[in-house]
């Protein structure tokens, strides 16, 4: 899929001048999202996530981080469609990532009430939001691949539909894995000149250039720039105290602290308590887990998922969750199979490539 090209993408996606803003008959009216508009989507969200993915609710960290962005144009890769009444109905977004490392990739995303949904706002919805996408690629000369992107839980087909007769195609699944913290938890051993840290913010830095190279690998996956990142390990849900790191010395190094230490491994972690009604249980979810390249094979990702799985079971917790690459290459699922953990449902990504 990642061809590479001598042509810039400004002369390989052929995008429209103007997305198409949808004109549906059930719409009152459409204009693009401001920062008031959060507690609205949120609402939208909540009821949307009900049904299209019941055992967990999106974070309100996650919008206000997209929103909030820099790299983002409200006026532009924003809309919002309202009712007569003014509620809203319908929320659509299209974003660039904010890197291009391998690839230059566009977000597209939407979503419909389920009071509102099977009249065709979804199919218009998501016209614009690829559209929109397209334009990001297009204004890029970049002579990388372009991706449009989405996603979608496997059990919402309609959504899945939506992407691929806006022409994307599914790419790749997403598997979300539990294990019980009640279960033993092993110990493991790791090389002398390594030790296992609990995260700080401190280490903020060095965990990101940490998680670019233990990623760089990984499908769909760009570097993750300061401001991004800052707004992650800062947010309300994030838990430090159940973030493990791995850490050498490596004084003088540019990846390395002031103190003289390299971040080789993380598994950092987040607490969403929403979730826990919905799921039947307190949990702890995983958000990141990885290991630097030159330190792979040393067993430091089974030693910070360790760490982090003793941490979550001292506070009480009932399950540790995580999502990985079906097809991931360095074997991830096969890991943390071994560990415990045991699928429950999966997510598919839908791609189109340029």
């Amino acid at each position: 899929m990642d061809e590479n090209t001598t042509l810039p993408l400004s002369a390989r996606v052929d995008a429209p001048e103007v997305a198409p803003v949808p004109q549906h008959p059930d719409v009152a009216h459409w204009r693009a999202a401001t920062l008031d508009d959060i507690d609205a989507i949120m609402v939208l969200t909540g009821a949307a996530d009900a049904v299209d993915h019941p055992s967990w609710v999106t974070p309100r960290d996650d919008i206000e981080s997209v929103l909030e962005s820099s790299h983002i144009d409200l006026a532009a890769d924003t809309l919002l469609g309202f009712a007569a009444d003014g509620s809203l109905i319908a929320h659509g977004r299209a974003t660039r990532a904010a890197a291009a490392d391998t690839r230059v990739q566009a977000y597209a995303m939407g979503t419909v009430h389920p009071d509102w949904r099977g009249r065709g706002i979804g199919r218009q919805l998501m016209a614009w939001s690829v559209a929109r996408a397209q334009q990001h690629l297009a204004a890029s000369d970049s002579l990388l691949p372009g991706w449009v992107i989405m996603y979608a839980e496997e059990t919402n087909t309609a959504a899945v539909r939506l992407g691929q007769r806006a022409g994307l195609a599914i790419e790749r699944y997403f598997t979300t894995m539990e294990r019980p913290l009640a279960e033993p938890i092993p110990d493991i051993a790791i090389p002398d000149d390594v030790r296992i840290i609990q995260f700080t913010p401190e280490l903020a830095e060095a965990t990101r250039l940490a998680r670019n190279d233990a990623f760089r690998d990984h499908w769909g996956s760009q570097p993750n720039v300061p401001e991004t990142w800052q707004k992650f390990v800062t947010g309300e849900i994030f838990r430090s105290d159940l973030s493990w790191i791995a850490v050498e010395d490596a004084p003088g190094e540019p990846d390395a602290t002031d103190d003289g230490l390299r971040v080789v491994a993380f598994a950092l972690a987040s607490v969403n308590r929403d979730d826990w009604a919905l799921q039947g249980f307190s949990s702890s979810y995983i958000d990141l887990i990885g290991v630097v390249r030159h330190r792979r094979g040393q067993k430091l990702a089974p030693a910070v998922l360790a760490a982090h799985l003793r941490a979550a079971s001292g506070e009480g917790l009932d399950k540790a969750i995580l999502d990985v690459d079906t097809a991931s290459p360095t074997g991830a699922n096969t890991l943390y199979a071994g560990m415990g953990f045991e699928p429950t449902e999966r997510e598919v990504a839908l791609v189109r490539a340029y």
